[in-house]
């Protein structure tokens, strides 16, 4: 055992092994919604020392697996006692190492510690560094998997710190994704650059992924950071790491304060976007797009459609015969007619906008309800093939 960590172990008896908290904040509303536990280690001396100084040594080996299930204890500890007094909580994130691929049944232990608190899993964020992936490739998912098995949301920390930023995103199935602060001060300096960071949150957001901008410290980087589309902020500009006691205070705050902004004026250009496809999923939950010239399709979205067992990608032809085999026999042709390629080529030349017709489909259920198609005819500029997004509605 090192010096070092008989001194923490020590600390950790006697109450000195501290824990605070930075707040995140919505990056729109400027509420308080989550946050993030750090550690601090108070010296006999009475010096406050911060994570970076001994969390690292303590990562070469296994010592820091005890400091993160402390630290998770600690937590719980506070949330526990708000919840007693029936004080408003937030989610936190606790830090856990790689070290824990290590370590049998851990998720089992994360969840037998939370529970014994009467805490929802949901409140309690587990965060994995990218780093974790490119050392333990294998057992990572498998950590992951087996933490958000037991109802834990994960958080990618330091996303975009090493070059696996995009294996690790692809592989692994995280609630959360902290963009490392490196990625928020260089990338907010050139247009070029900025161009890079809204596409990593245009890609966070395809994936239903919760982006949190670490590092953010300036009026400049949280404006950009708005109408980039994160999600949540984390950084000086906002609050920096609090004790325990200032982290109350502005839990308290945020029940007494509210946001009193109109939305519209300061959301995004893509949160904008993201309402307009969300209102037009509603009315049509199966949307696919079609490339006549090519005879080739891929659905966008098919959500609580009539019927669901419908190929995602593939040849246009075939995805008509699979449709036609689901509709009433009376429609069947009628559905084949009207969605024929080569008609609807003809269709376009003439300069038709739009085709629709109204059919019976059967759902997986077996009942027949009516269902109207539309394929609208649009244009690449780029290209000279024949598009058409298709819209499908409920009528029953």
């Amino acid at each position: 055992m090192s010096e070092l960590f008989e001194d923490i172990m020590l600390a950790m008896d006697q109450g000195d092994l501290l824990v605070y908290y930075q707040p995140q904040y919505h990056a729109f509303t400027s509420r308080l919604n989550s946050a993030e536990a750090l550690c601090r280690w108070r010296t006999p001396d009475g010096t406050i020392v911060e994570a970076f100084e001994f969390i690292p040594e303590l990562e070469k080996g296994y010592n820091i697996c005890t400091v993160d299930w402390y630290v998770l204890e600690e937590v719980c500890k506070f949330l526990s006692r708000r919840m007693k007094e029936h004080k408003y909580i937030v989610p936190v994130s606790v830090n856990f190492s790689l070290q824990h691929t290590k370590e049998m049944h851990v998720a089992g232990r994360i969840a037998e510690i939370v529970d014994k608190y009467g805490i929802d899993h949901s409140n309690i964020i587990i965060e994995i560094t990218e780093s974790a992936y490119v050392d333990a490739p294998k057992e990572t998912p498998l950590l992951i998997e087996a933490i958000r098995g037991k109802g834990f949301p994960v958080a990618m920390d330091n996303f975009g710190r090493g070059l696996s930023s995009l294996i690790y995103l692809s592989h692994i199935q995280a609630d959360y994704m902290k963009i490392d602060r490196s990625l928020i001060q260089e990338n907010c300096e050139t247009e070029r650059e900025r161009i890079v960071l809204e596409s990593i949150f245009d890609c966070a957001h395809r994936l239903n992924v919760v982006t949190v901008a670490e590092g953010v410290e300036t009026k400049e980087q949280l404006a950009f950071m708005r109408t980039s589309g994160c999600n949540l902020i984390q950084g000086r500009c906002f609050d920096m790491p609090l004790p325990e006691e200032e982290f109350e205070q502005r839990l308290d705050a945020t029940v007494r304060e509210p946001f009193n902004e109109d939305i519209l004026s300061i959301q995004s250009q893509a949160a904008a976007k993201q309402l307009l496809l969300d209102a037009i999923f509603t009315g049509y939950p199966l949307i696919i797009y079609t490339n006549l010239t090519r005879n080739s399709f891929y659905m966008m979205n098919y959500d609580n459609f009539t019927s669901q067992m419908c190929p995602s990608a593939g040849v246009y032809t075939e995805l008509i015969e699979h449709g036609a085999s689901t509709m009433h026999p009376e429609d069947r042709m009628l559905f084949k007619t009207t969605f024929n390629r080569q008609s609807q080529i003809d269709k376009f030349r003439s300069g038709a906008k739009s085709i629709s017709v109204v059919t019976r489909q059967c759902g997986d259920d077996g009942i027949y309800r009516r269902v109207q198609t539309t394929n609208y005819f649009v244009k690449n500029p780029d290209v000279d093939d024949v598009l058409v997004i298709t819209l499908c509605q409920n009528l029953d």
